[in-house]
């Protein structure tokens, strides 16, 4: 009896992939092409597009920035002011403080001369206590704080420190008849008013 060749199975030569069980296979012309990967698709990062409000964010921190310098800048200018005219006040008090012990120089040597002649004519002590007294109150009055010790004006409650009412027929109501103490300067610049008696009112 004649033997024939037998054919080689097709289904042993051919490896065939596994195919899970319930899941169709694909055909070959429909499986995807490899190709350049999209950047950033698959790694979840943003691509060119997603950056464009960055430059304007730049911009807003950099005029922040700008702004608080300038606020600092213009702090330290406002203290380096504030600290200058405090030295400068201080300075101005200083000299002010220096001219009038200054000017009441001459007062004190006069009082020391009138001490030195203690010992001589009681009268000649007492005409250069007044003269001392006066010069005094010219000191005062340069510096802008006249003396004032008026009696027979009215009473003014701006200038006047009533420490006494007096019934004097001579003297209207109302007016000063005595000046306890003098008062010196006047309006704003008032040292202190006088002290004064003054008529009843009837």
């Amino acid at each position: 009896m004649p033997t024939y060749p037998q054919e080689p199975d097709r289904a042993a030569s051919d490896p065939v992939d596994p195919v899970p069980e319930g899941a169709g296979r694909p055909p070959r012309g429909d499986l995807p092409q490899p190709g350049p990967p999209r950047s950033g698709a698959a790694d979840g990062e943003p691509g060119p597009d997603a950056a464009g409000p960055a430059p304007a964010e730049d911009e807003y921190t950099t005029a922040i920035q700008e702004l608080e310098d300038r606020w600092r800048r213009a702090l330290a200018d406002l203290d380096n002011l504030r600290k200058r005219h405090a030295r400068e006040m201080e300075r101005e008090r200083a000299v002010e403080r220096s001219r009038t012990a200054a000017a009441f120089l001459p007062v004190l040597d006069n009082l020391e001369l009138a001490l030195t002649h203690a010992d001589a004519d009681p009268g000649a002590i007492v005409e250069g206590i007044r003269a001392v007294r006066d010069q005094a109150v010219s000191v005062l009055e340069l510096l802008g704080y006249p003396r004032y010790a008026e009696t027979g004006v009215s009473f003014d409650p701006a200038r006047h420190e009533v420490v006494g009412v007096v019934q004097d027929p001579d003297a209207p109501p109302g007016t000063v008849v005595e000046v306890l103490r003098p008062g010196y300067g006047d309006g704003e610049r008032q040292l202190r008013p006088a002290a004064v008696t003054v008529a009843k009112r009837e």
